[in-house]
């Protein structure tokens, strides 16, 4: 009688053991965080010929997003006669958004003449900050913070 408890006993455990094994080798890491929500490092300036002053503040919006018409109202007071505010709009300018993998709106980008981006913001911006990151980097040095809109680094 014992032994035949103990063999079942024994058979469920070494199921028990099995079933263990199985499930963990199924079990898989999860991959790490990716971030995919990142603002372009350089624009062809090409793409922004009707942007002709030596800096260029590109909005890259969508017409449904409410906090996108907020982020190109406060951009187009940036504009002057050195810095030229382009916005490019998903379903007006598709490409656009495509060509530079755009995932997420509204981005603000600040490019010098060559098209190199000195400073981004994704999501919401207040005024203050956008045009401290336009004069730090228009005249380094000249912002008490000097890496606003460095979050593409």
């Amino acid at each position: 009688m014992w032994t035949m408890q103990f063999l079942i006993a024994a058979v469920l455990v070494a199921v028990v053991v099995a079933a263990s094994l199985i499930l963990q080798r199924r079990r898989t890491d999860d991959p790490p965080t990716q971030n995919r929500w990142q603002a372009p490092a350089q624009l062809n300036r090409a793409d922004f010929a009707d942007a002709p002053c030596d800096w260029v503040v590109v909005t890259f919006t969508s017409e449904s997003c409410h906090t996108c018409a907020d982020v190109k109202r406060k951009a187009a007071v940036l504009a002057s006669k050195e810095v030229s505010v382009v916005d490019v709009e998903y379903t007006a300018q598709r490409a656009l958004h495509e060509r530079y993998n755009i995932d997420a709106v509204p981005t603000l980008v600040i490019a010098d003449r060559e098209g190199v981006v000195r400073a981004s913001f994704l999501g919401p911006v207040s005024a203050t900050d956008l045009w401290a990151a336009c004069a730090e980097a228009r005249n380094p040095g000249t912002s008490p913070e000097p890496n606003l809109g460095h979050d593409h680094d």
